[in-house]
């Protein structure tokens, strides 16, 4: 991030970051306020790649997803990053169009993906499949790829924990709590919140998160959307 913000004017990069800073602090807390500080940060520096990832990761976790969808294909655009296209195509499915979404995983298939992403392709089509009413293709699709040991043990997790969480969407929380326990054996590194979601089926809180200091967090200020930078970039977006 630092790296980018250098492009900016020190006064510039200061406002930006910690507007980034407060998305960070507040995005556990209160997503719509850390979404808020996200896009001031965005009209501020739209063509910055981390500033519209942030943009992005902030909308999906407020779960607005037409925002983050519209913020991730802008970065697929800036970046050509492929690994883009799973999330895309999840957003796809969360604003109520899986076959949408189906589409945009084909044309993952289709590229290189780094091997999260290629887990991520299994994760949201079996999602989209189940948004489908096709629950048993998207048990068998989560399934085949566990069996299959794909992903490594980082993979594993993330597929143990979303075939729990399909169990779980369906009552079957007696089975579900299985799967989660088995997905902890893999995660490793503690990074998906198992305990946590275990503990949420049995009424307990997720724990807090670290603060985050290097930039002053910022007020939501008004920002002047009619400056250059944003007409070209709404003009990429419309492309």
């Amino acid at each position: 991030m630092r790296a980018e913000l250098r492009s900016l004017s020190k006064q510039l990069a200061e406002k930006v970051g910690g507007h980034l800073q407060a998305a960070a602090e507040l995005v556990e807390l209160n997503p719509e306020q850390a979404l808020a500080h996200a896009m001031v940060a965005r009209r501020l520096a739209s063509r910055l790649p981390v500033v519209r990832e942030a943009a992005a990761e902030t909308a999906y976790l407020a779960e607005r997803y037409d925002t983050a969808l519209t913020e991730y294909r802008a970065l697929h655009r800036l970046t050509g990053d492929d690994d883009y296209l799973p999330i895309i195509a999840d957003c796809e499915r969360a604003v109520g169009k899986p076959q949408a979404a189906l589409r945009t995983l084909r044309e993952a298939r289709g590229r290189k993906l780094s091997l999260p992403q290629q887990v991520e392709v299994i994760l949201v089509e079996a999602g989209a499949r189940d948004d489908m009413g096709q629950r048993d293709e998207a048990l068998r699709l989560l399934k085949e790829a566990i069996s299959g040991r794909r992903g490594g043990r980082q993979g594993q997790a993330r597929l143990r924990f979303a075939y729990a969480e399909l169990l779980a969407a369906h009552g079957r929380t007696d089975a579900a709590l299985e799967w989660l326990t088995s997905a902890r054996s893999y995660d490793e590194s503690q990074l998906l919140g198992l305990d946590a979601r275990i503990a949420e089926l049995k009424g307990e809180p997720l724990p807090d998160q670290a603060d985050l200091d290097e930039f002053e967090v910022l007020d939501i200020e008004e920002v002047d959307d009619s400056d250059d930078d944003d007409e070209n970039d709404d003009a990429l977006e419309d492309q």
